[in-house]
């Protein structure tokens, strides 16, 4: 199918154009994943892209095909981080002026590595609270400078770069594949992947994750074309895309099979188990596919499945809420307001009679700091096993005390992450 300027040929002049500078990554079998599901999972590894994200293959792409006019305007554009790494790339190796509007919720890390890539060829500019907002600072700059617009994922030129993501998957893998797991925040590498996958094999499913607080490909579908999010949740930065492109969309609903909703914790979760198992770093939008294929799936895989991992770009001091993430998702973290009496012995009553083996008490506050002697606490608690709740509670309701469970939904908890 041809959309617009987007079509397989496109991908195929985008894998000649990126040969000389982008890495052919590896597709690696993830045992852990092969057990679980039943069927051989392979991860498609673009943490080991330079700049460690497929964003370069759509930056570059785009920036090598501007003619000498264009590139003497230089470069603008807006990322979350990735896309930004990928210019600065692009900038230095074809040494064109580029300027990068980075939201506020960019990491640090993310930040230092774009410097670190562009050098004297990057201008970073921090502005706005969300992608969106930057894209829209980032869009009126080339409209008043004449600096050509990169745009991350909704321009013919940057999808067809990214989609060589999917020829590498089809060239790659030894024999049939029955499904490609893609994440997806603006749809631009969902987009080029199905593209160039159906046509060449259209018996294979195809999967679109996008993160349950950032679902703007589903909105669209269900709007019958792209619409702004009300709300956005930034936490996996690399997908939380408010409005997602018109041109992926319009080729997601034509060709993906399939759309679902990962929740956050499930991605650290994921996250924790790709790092201590496989020995792998991933961002949150990184571990966005391979968390999908651990979710049911309208058609469950029948052989061979491809997850893309899209990015290792990852800030070290994020694992703290990355695990806190992940063990209030799995059912091993609870946190709870515990009103203690001024006399002694309470707390030990709750150590010993509420309290069971195994059960470890990971936070303890009074709520009231002027006065702690008596008064609530907040009590997280982390168990053995998900299983052992429903004893807590019920330890926790005969217990004298006046015990208040903190649920993951309440105000309150979003204090806690």
């Amino acid at each position: 199918m041809v959309y617009d300027e987007l079509t397989p040929a496109a991908i195929y002049r985008a894998a000649t154009r990126l040969r000389p500078v982008a890495r052919r990554t590896s597709l690696d079998e993830s045992s852990r994943l092969s057990a679980e599901l039943g069927v051989p999972v392979r991860l498609k590894r673009e943490d080991q892209q330079l700049c460690r994200s497929y964003k370069m293959r759509g930056a570059f792409n785009l920036i090598s095909s501007l003619g000498p006019e264009e590139r003497e305007r230089g470069v603008v554009c807006a990322s979350a981080g990735n896309h930004a790494q990928g210019l600065a790339f692009s900038c230095r190796e074809l040494q064109i002026k580029g300027r990068v509007y980075l939201p506020t919720n960019t990491p640090r890390q993310k930040r230092r590595r774009i410097a670190a890539i562009g050098g004297e060829w990057v201008e970073p500019v921090i502005v706005g609270s969300s992608f969106d907002e930057a894209s829209v600072a980032a869009q009126e700059d080339g409209r008043s400078t004449g600096a050509v617009y990169v745009h991350p994922f909704d321009d013919a030129r940057t999808i067809a770069g990214q989609g060589t993501v999917g020829l590498e998957i089809a060239e790659q893998h030894e024999g049939p594949i029955d499904t490609v797991i893609v994440p997806v925040g603006g749809g631009g590498l969902l987009a080029g992947v199905v593209l160039w996958l159906k046509e060449h094999f259209p018996d294979v499913h195809v999967v679109g994750a996008e993160p349950a607080g950032a679902t703007s490909l589903r909105a669209a579908l269900d709007n019958g074309g792209p619409v702004a999010l009300p709300h956005v949740d930034t936490f996996v930065d690399g997908a939380a895309v408010g409005r997602v492109g018109d041109l992926g969309y319009r080729v997601a609903r034509d060709l993906v099979d399939e759309l679902v909703a990962v929740p956050e914790g499930a991605v650290c979760t994921e996250m924790v188990d790709l790092y201590q198992t496989d020995g792998i770093i991933a961002e949150p939008a990184g571990a966005l596919a391979s968390a999908a294929a651990r979710m049911p799936l309208e058609r469950a895989p029948r052989g061979p499945v491809v997850c893309v991992v899209s990015g290792g770009n990852n800030d070290l001091s994020r694992y703290a809420e990355v695990v806190e993430r992940s063990l209030v998702h799995e059912g091993l973290r609870h946190y709870f307001l515990v009103s203690f009496p001024q006399e002694p012995g309470a707390l030990r009553h709750f150590l010993d009679d509420v309290l069971a083996e195994g059960q470890d008490i990971v936070a303890f506050e009074y709520v009231k700091k002027n006065n702690r002697e008596h008064g609530p606490a907040l009590v997280g608690i982390e168990l053995d096993h998900a299983g052992e709740l429903d004893e807590l509670l019920k330890r926790m309701k005969e217990s004298p005390l006046q015990i208040e469970q903190v649920s993951p939904g309440s105000p309150l908890f979003s204090f806690l992450l």
